[in-house]
């Protein structure tokens, strides 16, 4: 839709996401999202500003199991209401052009894997990076606590494979990431996906899920 039939957007509009890319939800609320934004006349000015946060932040760093036997395991979910939850989830996400394929998909620690967004952040390259973990995480089935295959995620975004790994290994943007925690905490976010935009904010619930605070 043409900006121009409805003039130019007096400012910037910023939407600030907290988001984890273990969260099926934050997949499926990004995709909206960037439909909205997409459909939106001032979808130009529009600037979607990404924040780390942390579903299971207790989770071993650089472990990884399947995530429907730690649902199943941890909060005692039956296989039935696991599967119900993802069939909706999955036909809804069908229709933002999401191939969720939960049974490969992993928990893991997420500390490494918003290292890489806030990598891609210092290069303008955020979104890109948002939007390849999330596939990679509930499309391929990555193990996104691998931080060889986080550096092959990032030098298929075209950065340096070396620059990933380093970022990893010296645990580089960790500030970033405790400053995007600690901001969370005093918005009151306790459950993602979470936008504000100007401070108004927007939040979805995960029906069905444990909720994580």
């Amino acid at each position: 839709m043409s900006s121009s039939v409805f003039g130019r957007a007096a400012e910037p509009i910023v939407i600030d996401v907290w988001s984890d890319v273990v969260c099926p939800f934050c997949y499926l609320g990004n995709a909206v999202l960037k439909e909205a934004v997409d459909q939106f006349p001032h979808g130009s000015a529009v600037q979607v500003r990404y924040h780390s946060f942390q579903l299971n932040p207790g989770f071993p760093v650089g472990e990884a199991v399947l995530a429907d036997d730690y649902l199943a395991q941890q909060y005692g979910m039956p296989k039935a209401q696991i599967e119900a939850s993802h069939a909706q989830l999955s036909a809804r996400g069908a229709q933002s052009g999401l191939d969720y394929r939960f049974p490969t998909s992993m928990m893991i620690n997420t500390l490494d894997a918003h290292r890489m967004i806030h990598l891609a952040k210092a290069h303008d390259a955020e979104p890109a990076m948002v939007d390849r973990l999330f596939r990679a995480q509930f499309t391929e089935g990555l193990n996104l606590a691998d931080h060889g295959v986080l550096a092959d995620l990032a030098a298929e975004l075209g950065f340096e494979r070396a620059e990933a790994l380093k970022a990893l290994e010296t645990k580089a943007y960790e500030q970033d990431i405790r400053a995007d925690l600690a901001r969370a905490r005093e918005l009151g976010i306790s459950g993602v996906p979470s936008r504000w935009s100007h401070l108004r904010r927007a939040s979805r619930h995960r029906p069905g899920w444990p909720d994580h605070r």
